[in-house]
């Protein structure tokens, strides 16, 4: 981590004091989903976490997997996932 200020030595040795905070240097989003049989991991990394870029991962799944079997997802009850054209989008395709 990058600080705002320098650790400042307390005393000999490891120990050091830190600021409370430190620089951000922009986060990502990384959407991933993996197959636990073939070890296969399809991820995503966006600038954002907005509903449109999780259908555009849902939608990437779902190219890749073409119907082929029931999907199971695990995801958290943030905004993006219960958002309207998201749920819109589920009931369209009921294999995920």
């Amino acid at each position: 981590m990058e600080r705002s200020q320098p650790a400042r030595p307390l005393c000999q040795g490891p120990r050091r004091t830190q600021t409370h905070d430190d620089y951000r240097h922009g986060a990502i989003t990384l959407f991933a989903a993996m197959n636990c049989v073939s070890g296969w991991v399809l991820q995503m990394q966006k600038s954002r976490h907005r509903y449109q870029e999780w259908l555009k991962f849902l939608q990437g799944i779902n190219q890749e997997y073409a119907e082929e079997i029931t999907l199971h997802l695990i995801i958290d009850n943030d905004a993006t996932h219960n958002h309207a054209k998201v749920k819109a989008w589920l009931k369209r395709h009921p294999q995920i």
